[in-house]
């Protein structure tokens, strides 16, 4: 096509395309893209007539395709993710060494201060350096630690339980949430492998034709006909998990989730449905009924049982948590007095502006009491020019983050005492609390709870009361007892400190805390999450 082609008045062309008629100009567009598809190998030679004869659906033919493939290198590589998490976890199992240092058993003058057998040590060895492996990975990836065991027991349990599905997975076939519910579905069956190829089979052919959403209610339906254990013996088992969980949202919300039985759930979900119905029937009610579940199921928890059984007194009428079940989204209807940062329920408080103290309302009945009964606990942190109404920095309730002041008013105003916290006035640096003993008193423990509220290893959000008191600089070499020597962490993490080749250091200018692991990957410390 060197020479464009007549529009209008069009001559015909001597030879054997005498009558054909011109090629329109789209046509000549779709020409010159089945070209740059050929160019790109979005499509071979062979299909460039096809192409022609249907130029649009061609292209987005070959487009489809290249999402198609895309999507299978994507299944590919998380398969093959998964895969080398699990090797790096099944090797550090296999040699201890690099993750926790020379096997001491080896040593014949060798004997274990704790009385254990060679074996239980090496035991504990092999589960240490699989701990420290999962926390190398987390920290790389900047992913959770369970959510690296998730992933390595999705790799494991497939690759044993169901071999095709697996290599479906890692051939890029079926999508991560295929395989990870076939494996979720495959590790609570009881070990007897003709039900694991059963239901092998059976998910597999279930994958390749249903959604994941789709696919999760069939293989749960599969499960049940190839499980060997009656329905009975699964359930007492499964009643052992139950719990409840609390989840922060946006805005000063949360989310209370509970595992129960189904029929106790679908009796509390009535019962919350009768009393919120009810309500909707009264002529001045304005909420919606959503929003009457929320606030009877609120009202249930934080008043009505605590009223009737534990001598709570009952919010003033209008408020969050009164009779009329107008509970509150705050989380707090019954009046419930702040607690403690750290292990015990009196107050803590953090973030004073400078010069100022602050203070965190509290329940406290003595250093070692333990919160009254039917009370609920919580922590709340004002600055204290922000509680006077002369300043605007957040409240923050523990667990949660930032809450609006008015809650933070009412939360503190309802409070029985205070503990007040003095910062530097020029700084605001909270003046350092030393002690000369090992022991960690109850006052230095709130106080460590307000300046690192979580455990202090990278990635682990639980909660410093939840924590061990960890000496960075060991007492026995001459360690203070002091909130510069001491650190909050969880008891799992405190093992890997001390047995394994994970080590804490702290800048000794900045006096930043950082994390060296076994393999020498320097990590720093999170910084507070609010």
């Amino acid at each position: 096509m060197g020479t464009s082609a007549p529009l209008n008045g069009r001559s015909q062309p001597a030879g054997p395309w005498r009558g054909v008629p011109w090629p329109t100009d789209d046509e000549v567009q779709a020409e010159a893209d089945t070209t740059w598809a050929v160019e790109l190998g979005l499509l071979d030679g062979g299909e460039t007539e096809q192409a022609y004869a249907s130029p649009a659906a061609s292209s987005l033919d070959a487009l489809l395709d290249d999402l198609e493939n895309r999507a299978a290198e994507r299944h590919r590589a998380t398969a093959a993710e998964y895969g080398l998490i699990r090797r790096v976890l099944r090797d550090a199992a296999f040699d201890p060494v690099p993750w926790v240092g020379p096997d001491p058993t080896l040593d014949l003058a060798w004997s274990d201060a704790r009385g254990r057998t060679v074996a239980a040590v090496r035991r504990d060895r092999r589960d240490m350096a699989e701990r420290a492996a999962v926390a190398e990975i987390a920290v790389r990836l900047r992913l959770s630690e369970q959510t690296i065991r998730a992933r390595a027991s999705h790799a494991e349990v497939p690759q044993a339980r169901c071999p095709r599905l697996w290599r479906c997975f890692t051939a890029g076939w079926v999508s991560e949430r295929h395989a990870v519910e076939t494996a979720r579905l495959a590790a609570s069956l009881p070990d007897e492998p003709p039900s694991w190829a059963l239901f092998d089979e059976g998910a597999r052919e279930r994958a390749f034709r249903l959604t994941p959403a789709r696919f999760a209610v069939s293989a749960r339906a599969l499960r049940e006909t190839v499980h060997a254990e009656s329905l009975e013996v699964r359930h007492r088992r499964a009643v052992r998990e139950r719990g409840v969980w609390l989840t922060p949202e946006l805005d000063g919300m949360a989310t209370l989730n509970a595992l129960l039985p189904a029929d106790r759930a679908h009796a509390a979900m009535a019962h919350v449905d009768r009393a919120a119905r009810h309500l909707r029937t009264a002529p001045d009610e304005e909420r919606a009924l959503a929003e009457l579940r929320a606030d009877v199921f609120a009202d249930l928890l934080t008043v009505d049982a605590a009223a009737a059984g534990r001598g709570v007194r009952r919010a003033p009428e209008g408020t969050a948590g009164s009779d009329s079940a107008r509970a509150g989204a705050s989380g707090s209807a019954t009046g419930a007095p702040a607690g403690d940062a750290a292990v015990t329920p009196t107050g803590a408080s953090a973030g004073a502006p400078t010069g100022a103290s602050t203070g965190t309302p509290s329940c406290d009945r003595g250093a070692d009491a333990g919160p009254r009964p039917g009370r609920a606990t919580v922590v709340l942190t004002v600055p204290a020019l922000t509680l006077l109404g002369a300043g605007t920095e957040s409240a923050t309730l523990d667990g949660y983050g930032p809450i609006d002041l008015d809650t933070a008013r009412r939360l503190a105003g309802e409070a029985s005492s205070w503990i007040r916290v003095l910062t530097h006035p020029v700084t605001a640096v909270p003046i350092a609390l030393d002690r000369a003993t090992y022991r960690v008193p109850a006052a230095l423990r709130r106080w460590l709870g307000v300046t690192s509220p979580t455990c202090v290893f990278p990635g682990c959000g639980r909660p410093a009361r939840e924590c061990d008191l960890d000496h960075l600089q060991a007492w026995s070499e001459g360690g203070g007892t002091d909130d510069e020597n001491l650190e909050p962490e969880c008891r799992h993490h405190h093992r890997i400190r001390h047995e394994t080749l994970w080590r804490p250091a702290r800048d000794p200018d900045r006096g930043d805390l950082r994390w060296i692991s076994p393999l020498g990957t320097e990590v720093g410390a999170d910084p507070p999450p609010f």
